[in-house]
């Protein structure tokens, strides 16, 4: 695992984090599905039938779990937490067009349970790359941002993992150089090398390309 560590700009960061802008409308989300549920449910118990008493604990256990998932949101969601429990990984554009660009990222999906790295090439539309120019090849270092969106532990994969932008949660050119700097140009080298896989790993329905351990350079074998 590598981690980098540099002073997130928040300010910056709510501006340009995509990630962060999801989180936030996923909040708004959450927040208004309870008000709704919560109107639901007292309309259910005015009703006052044997059936609508049922439906009105639905309605209303439904509306917690909105509740406490925008609650849990933000301390969830805070940038600098994603910073610091992301690993350092090396992206690449891929390709890019009117509406942002399209980054390929070199990622390890196996948990602290497995036995070895097993790495993968994952993709993420960007709108914009501050700090970077728009042109394919375009080294952008990363961090990245894992999740299993089961309720308990399956496998020994992640199941999500993205790549997030050191570029947004920065101003500073010479951080992201630093973090540029600081992975491997092997890993930098692999990406490059299949910049032609972008279109399928897009394709592919778990939106991810696993790599033959064996087909690796020998430094990212573990």
């Amino acid at each position: 695992m590598r981690r980098f560590e540099f002073t997130v700009d928040r300010d910056h960061a709510r501006a340009v984090n995509e990630v962060v802008a999801y989180l936030r409308r996923l909040r708004i989300w959450a927040y208004t599905a309870a008000v709704v549920l919560g109107l639901g449910c007292a309309f259910l118990v005015w009703v006052n039938h044997p059936w609508s008493w049922l439906l009105a604990v639905a309605f209303l256990l439904a509306a917690v779990t909105a509740l406490f998932i925008g609650y849990w949101m933000p301390h969830r969601g805070r940038v600098d937490k994603l910073y610091a429990a992301g690993d350092l990984v090396p992206a690449v554009v891929s390709e890019t067009d009117g509406d942002g660009a399209t980054l390929l990222a070199l990622v390890d999906l196996a948990k602290p349970s497995a036995k070895g790295p097993r790495y993968a090439l994952v993709t993420r539309t960007v709108r914009s790359l501050p700090g970077h120019r728009a042109r394919a090849g375009e080294r952008v270092p990363a961090v990245t941002v894992r999740v299993d969106r089961a309720p308990g532990p399956v496998g020994d994969l992640w199941q999500t993992v993205s790549a997030m932008p050191i570029a947004w949660g920065t101003r500073d050119l010479n951080i992201i150089e630093r973090a540029r700097e600081a992975i491997n140009e092997v890993e930098w080298k692999l990406l490059t090398d299949n910049l032609d896989l972008a279109a399928k790993v897009r394709g592919a329905d778990a939106k991810r390309l696993l790599l033959d351990p064996q087909q690796l350079p020998e430094e990212l074998r573990g």
